[in-house]
């Protein structure tokens, strides 16, 4: 980015900051410990804040929040570097990595976002590139939307002028987030659409049409913003349009950062959904899609947002996710978050699955192996994949574990994660160890072992399942969560003892 604003255009010129030079110059700045000083602030732990959107984080003071980290400053132990935990019984516990993570960065954040202007504006400051293709256009994530998707939808309206959509119904941790910063719930695409057909879309954290809400005319997308590969099935356009791609951990990021560069303060609510986004996507900043630069954005987030304890804000957040997955069906489970990828080799062409369930109670969803294993067969059968994987990740431990559903999945698991063993008698668990992101660890594994030859195992035996015997999704009338269930199935439920994996 070049910033092109002239002398005299507005008083309070933007600083000219080591920090925010290392913006510019997309390099970011290298973190150093800060942890001098304890706040007095004594709110309590998880009381909500009063957030007013005319309200910035200067009004309180800089030093209230520390990043994010005020309250592992406010009751730090003896040695410095802990956290009281029970001062009744005088036991202290380690700092988290997050709050580690924006102690180290809170002079960076709060010289970064202190140089933005105190007031919230929609008018740029500076004469940096802000696509024209972008004002008034509709933003939107991908289906199965997650929080990442409304997250960054809603502060990419924010900053560009247009308005944040939901391809489908939110989930239980975005419905924790829009609550938690007071933000009202984006409209459906589908409503939207109603009221303008012709409307300019811009696609948020995705670019493959398989994700695309089918109500979206492609003709009528105007731009991209994602963070992730772009593999097949990715859009195709007539004409050139905007594409802001960045391999970072979270698409939210990159709104943010754009924000940042531009002088644009987002609002307290915007930054907050922003900042829980970034956690979401980056495990709390310990996934292995995180960078540098998703660590010091959640650290000016926190500051903007007013967050005094960012950890307490991360546990609440996951625990709201974590909730609904041990509630969901399994047809939910397994198509929750499914991903399909194609490939096309001298030995093998097919479209492969990969379906992730992030949890902090995994053992909650393997003793469900019964119920799982055969709603992959009947989804990998419906979608016509040539192998379908389930993947269950802990995000407290960051452990995960893979489903195999045959004979043609425990052979490709086996060449693709090859130091990985298998977990129980069927072979239908395998222990993937700290594998834990299907961008970073999964896809890139599964790829290269089909790149390296991999093809079908020919004793994988006959399939006699036709999709008429794969039975009805229904609703449950009686079910509270109106979740989706497979009824009259031949694969009946709790059938796990059917399946014995030989390969």
């Amino acid at each position: 980015y070049t910033c092109l604003s002239e002398p005299g255009v507005y008083e309070n010129t933007f600083s000219i900051k080591s920090s925010f030079y290392s913006f510019l110059s997309m390099s970011p700045p290298t973190p150093t410990n800060t942890n001098a000083g304890i706040s007095s602030q004594q709110d309590k732990i998880g009381q909500k804040r009063a957030r007013s959107d005319s309200q910035s984080c200067h009004s309180l003071g800089h030093d209230d929040h520390h990043a994010g980290g005020a309250e592992a400053l406010r009751l730090t132990g003896p040695d410095g570097q802990t956290k009281r935990y029970d001062d009744e019984h005088g036991i202290v516990r380690k700092r988290t990595n997050i709050e580690n993570v924006v102690l180290d960065r809170e002079a960076a954040a709060h010289e970064i976002a202190d140089a933005l202007p105190k007031e919230i504006s929609t008018v740029p400051r500076v004469d940096l590139f802000l696509p024209e293709a972008l004002k008034d256009a509709v933003f939107v994530g991908h289906l199965v939307t997650d929080l990442d998707s409304v997250g960054g939808a809603i502060g990419a309206a924010a900053l560009y002028g247009g308005r944040a959509a939901l391809a489908s119904e939110v989930n239980s941790e975005t419905a924790f987030a829009l609550e938690e910063w007071g933000m009202e719930k984006p409209p459906t695409i589908e409503e939207v659409l109603k009221e303008n057909p012709d409307a300019k879309i811009c696609l948020v954290d995705h670019q493959q049409t398989s994700q695309m809400n089918p109500n979206i005319n492609p003709d009528n997308v105007v731009g991209v913003i994602d963070h992730h590969a772009l593999q097949s099935k990715t859009i195709v356009t007539d004409r050139p349009i905007l594409i802001d791609v960045r391999p970072w951990g979270s698409m939210s990021t990159v709104i943010a950062h754009t924000f940042l560069t531009h002088q644009r303060r987002p609002s307290v609510k915007v930054a907050g959904m922003m900042l829980c986004a970034i956690l979401s996507d980056t495990l709390n900043l310990q996934g292995p899609t995180t960078t540098e630069w998703d660590r010091l954005i959640v650290a000016v987030l926190s500051e903007i947002a007013q967050v005094d304890d960012i950890q307490f804000l991360a546990t609440q957040q996951f625990k709201a996710k974590s909730k609904e997955l041990a509630g969901l069906s399994a047809h939910g489970l397994v198509n929750g978050d499914q991903k399909s990828f194609s490939f096309k080799t001298e030995k093998f062409e097919g479209d492969v699955g990969f379906a992730v369930v992030e949890t902090t109670d995994d053992a909650v969803i393997i003793d469900r192996l019964g119920d799982l294993l055969p709603e992959i067969v009947a989804c990998k059968k419906e979608k016509e994949l040539s192998a379908l994987f389930l993947a269950v990740v802990n995000i407290v431990s960051l452990k995960g574990t893979l489903l195999l559903c045959g004979p043609t999945e425990l052979s490709l698991a086996k060449m693709a994660f090859s130091e990985c063993t298998v977990a129980n008698e069927s072979s239908t668990l395998m222990d993937l160890g700290k594998r834990v992101s299907r961008k970073k660890d999964y896809i890139p594994a599964i790829t290269r072992a089909i790149k390296s030859g991999w093809s079908k195992p020919m004793n994988r035996g006959q399939s006699t399942v036709d999709i008429a015997s794969l039975g009805k999704l229904e609703v449950d009338p009686l079910d509270p969560h109106q979740r989706v269930v497979r009824k009259g199935s031949i694969l009946a439920p709790d059938s796990e003892k059917l399946f014995k994996v030989v390969g």
